[in-house]
């Protein structure tokens, strides 16, 4: 037996799954395995229309022979060993720590850019299905099952499309029920039994992941501070984020737009407009002035939440390189840095933090800091920023990308780390629908895009 490819398999797993055999299974977690489980979970997840979430494991790769794996490391501090596999390879205790400190590295960096700050689909009491595209030494498996039950899955069901024929025996009570839709005798290598078995990307994981699509938001016209202001109210908004552009920027920046579907589909408002003028740009002292620009956010703010779309909820702001400098400065100003106490909230994309320096301390409001691990002097500036901010402060490198985030999946990772920051410090705002009503009521129509 062969599968086309991972979706392939997971649709003939989902298929294999009897809803009589295995408790819980109407109510039940998909877990997978990233990279390459998550296509086939994916697949297991629409068929019995169950959460989705990830577990993310790294296998340690025998030295020379990194498919052979001699152990796995996962979230959560889990660690297995292949003492068997360690022994048969003649692999020395510093090799393995070796070996093991590189998949810790890149675990973090996956857990990160997969979850985006939001936190794993609670398991407690639930069946879990852990799934991967196919069992080798279990190393992997053995990991993400002692995760998933120490999470508080009441009960755990590994399924995978292939597997050789004694891996039940092999990982024992690991799991409380074992499904592979293929167990070959002459079974050596996952790989052998897919047509297509190239490697899944980050993208395909995020892809995979993002919730599914809501209707599009509606978008409005305003007239903020220095021009035209565009807002997207999705349904039943949550919260608002308001983007101060950099330098070169504005309301219609590629990046920020892409970044603000992303805070639609977790019904959050945005308001896209410009912090100078037509033409200011070439004054370079406004490009750089941290006090006029976040005096022009805030004021910005203030006729923003005045639209009836708005009203009562809570806001944050999104800063990409000076405009981050804007909000980190408006941010620490007497009231917060805008109305009604100031944000909930800042994420800054590449930003300068350095120019708003001397207000660092004053900042009370929690903030995040993405920067691309290749542009190192901006790296350098959001370190320090973030061990002189007042309150809450993380920092988050995404590895590789540069000041602008153009590498394939870089800005992907941004919208997920921002998107998940504002959803968990954002309070809930009233339920109400797109024209400032609570839901049902009827408002003002749209003023069009």
């Amino acid at each position: 037996m062969h599968f086309t490819d991972r979706t392939d398999a997971g649709r003939r797993l989902a298929a294999a799954l009897d809803p009589e055999r295995v408790p819980g299974l109407r109510d039940a977690v998909v877990v997978a395995l990233p990279r390459g489980g998550v296509p086939v979970a994916a697949e297991v997840a629409a068929a019995l229309g169950a959460e989705l979430d990830v577990c993310v494991v790294r296998k340690v790769g025998v030295p020379g022979q990194p498919e052979l794996a001699m152990g796995a490391v996962g979230e959560d501090g889990a660690r297995v060993v292949n003492q068997e596999v360690v022994d048969a390879a003649g692999v020395r205790p510093g090799e393995f720590a070796a070996a093991e400190a590189r998949e810790r590295a890149e675990l973090a960096r996956r857990a990160a850019l997969y979850r985006g700050g939001r936190a794993p689909v609670p398991l407690a009491g639930r069946t879990v299905l852990v799934v991967d595209d196919g069992v080798a030494t279990g190393s992997s498996a053995l990991a993400a099952c002692r995760i998933v039950r120490a999470r508080g899955a009441a009960r755990v069901v590994l399924a995978v499309p292939v597997a050789p024929p004694d891996w039940a025996r092999r990982l024992g009570d690991a799991a409380d029920g074992y499904l592979a839709v293929h167990t070959p005798a002459g079974f050596r290598a996952v790989g052998e039994y897919y047509r297509d078995f190239r490697q899944t990307t980050d993208a395909e994981v995020l892809a995979a992941l993002a919730p599914a699509p809501a209707s599009a938001p509606v978008a409005y016209a305003l007239r903020l501070g220095t021009g035209p202001a565009v807002l997207a109210v999705p349904e039943r908004p949550r919260g608002v984020v308001l983007f101060a552009h950099g330098s070169g920027s504005g309301r219609d920046s590629p990046r920020n737009r892409a970044v603000a579907a992303r805070l639609h589909r977790e019904r959050l408002a945005t308001v896209l407009f410009d912090l100078l003028a037509p033409g200011e740009a070439d004054e370079r002292w406004k490009v750089f002035d941290p006090g006029l620009l976040g005096g022009r956010l805030t004021g910005a703010t203030r006729e923003a939440l005045r639209h009836p779309a708005l009203a009562g909820l809570p806001y944050g702001w999104f800063g990409a390189s000076t405009g981050a400098a804007a909000a980190l400065w408006a941010a620490a100003g007497p009231d917060g840095g805008g109305p009604d106490g100031g944000p909930y909230a800042i994420v800054a994309r590449g930003g300068r933090p350095d120019l708003a320096a001397a207000r660092l301390p004053l900042v009370t409001v929690p903030t995040l800091l993405i920067v691309g691990g290749a542009d190192q002097e901006v790296v350098e500036w959001n370190r320090q920023a973030r061990s002189e901010l007042g309150g809450e402060g993380a920092l988050q490198v995404v590895p590789g990308a540069g000041h602008l985030f153009e590498e394939p999946g870089a800005l992907d990772a941004v919208a997920e780390l921002a998107a998940g920051w504002f959803v968990r410090r954002l309070p809930a705002g009233p339920e109400r629908g797109r024209d400032g009503g609570r839901a049902g009521d009827r408002g003002g129509e749209p003023a069009g895009d």
